[in-house]
């Protein structure tokens, strides 16, 4: 998480750091926030009971917006400059591991390749095997009892809790 520190931004000739893209951060944010708003103005009254009108939550995180837009170009024009993070567990002078990289592509294309035949239940616990097994992990055992548990959940959640529909596959009726 990055965090900010009020630094001493002048360098050595006296002049000050502005960091200008702070300020189109700002700016993104003031223009996000006034369209929320904006939009919050066209929705229609929900029931009369309602204590809550349909257009009260768009209005709160607009307005937000709209004070954390003006408290950062505050910030800015002040001094205050993001400080970057070290990285924790990240070797930033090492290369990118392209292999592993691939091969987790490659689990990932065979997810969409299969999902309308296997349906979800079956391809998304191969998604999660493939992708703990690229990454490392070599408990064969448990990473398909928590793929499966995983993949099933969220078949019955989306389907049943939602009412979205999601591939069956091949464990269509049993599922």
């Amino acid at each position: 998480m990055s965090t900010t520190h009020e630094k001493d931004t002048t360098p050595r000739d006296g002049l000050r750091v502005v960091d200008k893209a702070q300020y189109g951060q700002a700016a993104f944010l003031a223009v996000v926030g006034g369209y929320v708003v904006y939009d919050a103005t066209t929705l229609s009254d929900g029931f009369a009971d309602q204590p809550v009108q349909p257009y009260a939550f768009p209005y709160v995180v607009g307005s937000v917006l709209i004070v954390l837009a003006v408290m950062l170009a505050i910030a800015t024009a002040r001094g205050d400059v993001p400080v970057a993070e070290e990285g924790e567990d990240v070797d930033l002078t090492q290369p990118s591991d392209w292999p592993t990289v691939l091969k987790l592509v490659a689990v990932f294309l065979a997810n969409i390749l299969l999902i309308d035949w296997l349906g979800w239940a079956i391809t998304g616990a191969l998604l999660f095997v493939g992708t703990a097994y690229v990454l490392g992990s070599r408990t064969l055992i448990r990473d398909v009892a928590v793929g499966v548990a995983l993949s099933v959940g969220t078949w019955y959640g989306f389907y049943s809790g939602l009412g979205l529909a999601i591939p069956a596959g091949i464990l269509d009726g049993v599922l």
